[in-house]
C-alpha cells in the first residue's frame, strides 16, 4: 500500500542525512518511527506482539471489575467433586 506524506524541505533533508548516517532508507526510518509510535500507545505491531500481549492477560487495574473472584469461579467444580465422592462412599 502506498501513501504520500508531505515533509517540509528542512525536515526532508534531515531525514535524508539521518538515513545516510545510519545507512538506512527513508522507508526503514518511517517503519521504525511508526512502530515506536504504535508501541508507545500500546497497539500491537505484528502478530507476535499481539499474541504476547494477549498471553499477559488483563491488566491488574481492570481485573476486579471484569473478573469474578477466584473462590467463586472454582468453588462449584470442587463442590461437585466432593458430592460425587460422598455418593460413591469415599
Amino acid at each position: 500500500m502506498r501513501k504520500l506524506i508531505d515533509f517540509d524541505d528542512e525536515t526532508f533533508s534531515q531525514l535524508k542525512q539521518l538515513g545516510r548516517d545510519r545507512m538506512a532508507t527513508l522507508q526503514e526510518l518511517a517503519d521504525e518511527a511508526f512502530a515506536d509510535l504504535l508501541r508507545k500507545h500500546g497497539v500491537p505491531i505484528d502478530l507476535r506482539d499481539a499474541l504476547r500481549k494477549s498471553a499477559r492477560g488483563v491488566p491488574a487495574s481492570a481485573a476486579p471489575a471484569a473478573r469474578l473472584p477466584a473462590r467463586t469461579r472454582s468453588a462449584a467444580p470442587r463442590q461437585a467433586a466432593q458430592r460425587r465422592g460422598k455418593a460413591s462412599g469415599r
